[in-house]
């Protein structure tokens, strides 16, 4: 007879150029992972931390989330994790899209950085102009 594992609903998220790929097992207490550590232990900032439990903890739900983030700095891991702990919840219990996105946890942040345009110093910054 061959071992049952646990099941699990998977869902990714992103946030400028990170992208996290979120797994959430049903379990007795809640727990996240983030590449193989704790996220207390991930993520620098506590402010963090409960950023990326802040669906678990509206929602008063207890699942065992593992998280595989790549790109981007820390705090849009963070907020990827978020979204994308948020999709799996919905795949989960549908009921629970409401109160998800009028917090805004459903909304993908379109915010990135602009590219440099050719001629300028920057994004917009232009060289700086001499009248004589």
């Amino acid at each position: 007879m061959a071992k049952e594992t646990a099941r699990y609903t998977e869902a990714v998220g992103r946030r400028k150029t990170a992208t996290a790929r979120v797994r959430l097992t049903e379990a007795k207490t809640s727990s996240m992972l983030v590449n193989g550590k704790m996220a207390d232990e991930y993520f620098p900032l506590d402010v963090m931390v409960k950023m990326a439990f802040s669906p678990l903890q509206l929602m008063g739900a207890t699942y065992a989330v593992s998280a595989h983030v790549r790109g981007g700095g820390l705090k849009a891991q963070a907020e990827a994790v978020r979204l994308g702990i948020s999709r799996a919840m919905i795949e989960i219990t549908p009921e629970q899209r409401k109160d998800l996105k009028v917090r805004g946890f459903l909304k993908r942040d379109p915010r990135a950085k602009e590219r440099k345009k050719f001629g300028l110093k920057a994004a917009r910054r232009a060289p700086q102009w001499s009248k004589r």
